[in-house]
């Protein structure tokens, strides 16, 4: 049987974008070791799911830490390293890896940028969508904050706040301004990004004709700093 490709390259192939702290790995502030890392349970195998459906898999972080001077770029790859192999030893892989490392705070005044990237811009987003191909409007953006959803919205992704990290804060705090205001809270809100797989894959899967497997991805490690946006005047 001949795959019908259309539905997984070119201008509809669908993609995950993920937020890593809190979503992944369990939140750290200004997590900057490979021995501060410890992957949320159910984590490695929801993107292992992922993996096996064909459907690109994409961290988007925003790391201040580094423009903050808490650590550099090069600890951030070596986080990134560290994680592939947890999650490889699970049979479970990232595809790309994009981070912002910029803030307008900065200390370390290279990194004092006014980027497009730093979610809840859509910079991380649409440089991914760009590079590996894939369709920001059939894409999903998972993550704990709120900076992610509006993230998601910007690039015209459909969001996902997990109740992980700081999900359940942020749950919160939407849903005073929702009480506050009389509006209905319409943030998709699940427990964990085992539960936002499985919504995924189900509203994924009915785009996908039966009986026909996807083409697996064409991984490999890459890892982008999107070199977005106009530096701040020094002062």
């Amino acid at each position: 049987m001949t795959i019908d490709t259309k539905i997984w390259t070119g201008p509809g192939r669908p993609a995950v974008f993920l937020d890593r702290d809190g979503t992944i790995n369990e939140e750290v502030q200004y997590l900057s070791s490979p021995h501060q890392l410890r992957l949320i349970p159910g984590a490695a195998q929801a993107i292992a799911r992922l993996n096996q459906a064909g459907i690109p898999v994409i961290v988007v972080t925003n790391q201040s830490g580094i423009a903050r001077g808490f650590f550099t770029e090069d600890e951030v790859e070596e986080v990134h390293n560290y994680l592939d192999k947890l999650l490889a030893d699970q049979g479970a892989s990232i595809d790309a890896y994009y981070y912002c490392p910029h803030h307008p705070a900065a200390i370390v005044k290279q990194y004092m940028v006014d980027c497009e990237c730093r979610k809840p811009r859509a910079g991380m987003l649409s440089a991914a969508a760009a590079q590996e191909n894939v369709s920001l409007a059939q894409a999903y953006l998972v993550g704990d904050k709120r900076s992610d959803l509006r993230a998601a919205v910007s690039a015209g992704a459909r969001g996902i706040l997990v109740r992980t990290g700081y999900g359940k804060e942020t749950e919160q705090e939407l849903l005073r301004e929702a009480e506050a205001t009389g509006a209905a809270l319409v943030t998709n809100v699940v427990d964990d990004l085992t539960a936002a797989v499985e919504q995924i894959l189900g509203t994924v899967s009915q785009s996908q004709p039966q009986g026909i497997k996807p083409p697996k991805f064409a991984a490999s490690f890459r890892h982008y700093r999107p070199e977005i946006g106009q530096r701040y005047p020094r002062s």
